[in-house]
């Protein structure tokens, strides 16, 4: 028997990648015009003529930001911390926000390889009119956005996807659904609004990104205010839908922030057979608000399971590590996370992190609050709290 499960999700520290190119020219304000007379002949000259040129002062660039939950402590292997972008494959924009269209990131994305951003010292956010699609012969795309840059789907459109069994973006395996590439990187970067509602393919999901095969990192990201449809079973995850990683590997999560994500399940992430490694991240304001579970109950659409954090299928694990998990909300079941594991191979693990406030309207398993769990054995804890 399938159950619905939701994931809501959502943050902490890492190396950030390069945004906002070199130093910017400096402006020279002349004031007044040079004496003809010499020293000795000239009329005296009003203020404003003698005043000494000034340099205007160059704007401070911007404090990138900092996601996830600095405090987190956890160990973070080299496979889940920040790739080295110095040597970009694409610079978007040259120095000011003129540059930083959908159009560039659309074609960046599209072409591969190692992307970052030059879009002056200020924060930007670069409203998307068409999702950027990966193309699946690209070995990895890496989007940096140097913690200034916030990709929108202004509520329309999903922001981001790839999926390497979508003849569309290229076939080039007969096991579309499990091969090593392309490696998608998301780190330093926003994802705000995304919208996926109505799109089903795949089982739909993914207001903000959906990825299907290769390996997903993400690494010092913010999604916030992400959806996508609002009802359906397995249909899920605001923020990211991950399916079919290669080699059952995990999708890494490190240092990032998952906010005001709603869905049907999995306000933040939802995964079919997928497995998360989670760090140093925090999950909030994240809802799952779908009704009638899954297999849906008779008379309902199916969904509400999984405020954060929506996992099912069979042989996967969950591991959360210094992650804080609070304020997320299930219409069914799990406000924090729903895991189901249908040949009961599946284990979740909690290694120093905190569940706090995530209600669910009909259940959760008992001594575990905010989580509702089918697998292996139990939900192992380690220097973990749960509460109401």
């Amino acid at each position: 028997m399938r159950w619905s499960v939701a994931v809501v999700a959502v943050a902490g520290c890492v190396a950030l990648g390069a945004c906002g190119g070199g130093a910017h020219p400096k402006r020279v304000a002349a004031e007044g015009t040079p004496s003809a007379f010499p020293a000795s002949a000239a009329p005296s000259a009003s203020p404003s003529a003698s005043a000494k040129k000034k340099k205007a002062k160059p704007k401070p660039k911007a404090k990138p930001f900092r996601a996830g939950n600095p405090a987190g402590g956890a160990s973070v292997p080299a496979e889940a911390r920040a790739v080295d972008t110095r040597h970009a494959t694409t610079v978007i924009g040259k120095g000011s926000p003129k540059g930083c269209t959908s159009a560039a990131v659309v074609a960046a994305v599209a072409k591969g390889g190692v992307v970052t951003f030059d879009c002056g010292p200020r924060p930007v956010t670069i409203t998307m009119a068409a999702t950027a699609k990966v193309v699946n012969r690209s070995s990895r795309v890496v989007l940096d956005g140097g913690g200034l840059v916030t990709l929108s789907g202004a509520g329309k459109r999903r922001i981001l996807y790839m999926n390497t069994c979508d003849q569309k973006q290229g076939w080039t395996t007969s096991h579309c659904n499990d091969q090593p590439t392309p490696r998608l990187v998301l780190q330093n970067i926003g994802f705000a609004n995304g919208n996926s509602t109505g799109q089903k393919a795949e089982g739909g999901g993914g207001g903000a990104v959906f990825v299907r095969g290769g390996r997903l990192l993400v690494v010092n990201a913010r999604f916030t205010g992400n959806r996508c449809d609002a009802t359906g079973p397995d249909l899920g995850g605001a923020a990211l839908r991950v399916l079919d990683q290669s080699g059952g590997r995990p999708v890494y999560v490190t240092s990032s922030t998952f906010s005001g994500g709603v869905c049907s399940n999995g306000g933040a992430l939802s995964g079919i057979g997928t497995s998360w490694t989670v760090l140093n991240s925090l999950f909030t304001g994240n809802r799952a608000i779908g009704r009638g579970a899954n297999p849906a109950r008779g008379g309902t659409p199916g969904g509400g399971s999984g405020g954060a954090i929506y996992a099912d299928g069979n042989r996967f694990a969950i591991r959360l590590a210094g992650t804080v998990v609070q304020g997320n909300r299930a219409a069914e079941g799990g406000g924090a996370i729903f895991f189901v594991s249908n040949d009961r191979t599946g284990t979740l693990a909690l290694d120093r992190s905190r569940l706090l406030h995530n209600p669910s309207a009909r259940f959760e398993t008992a001594g575990y609050p905010g989580i509702f769990f089918l697998g292996a054995g139990k939900p192992r804890l380690s220097g973990s709290t749960l509460r109401r």
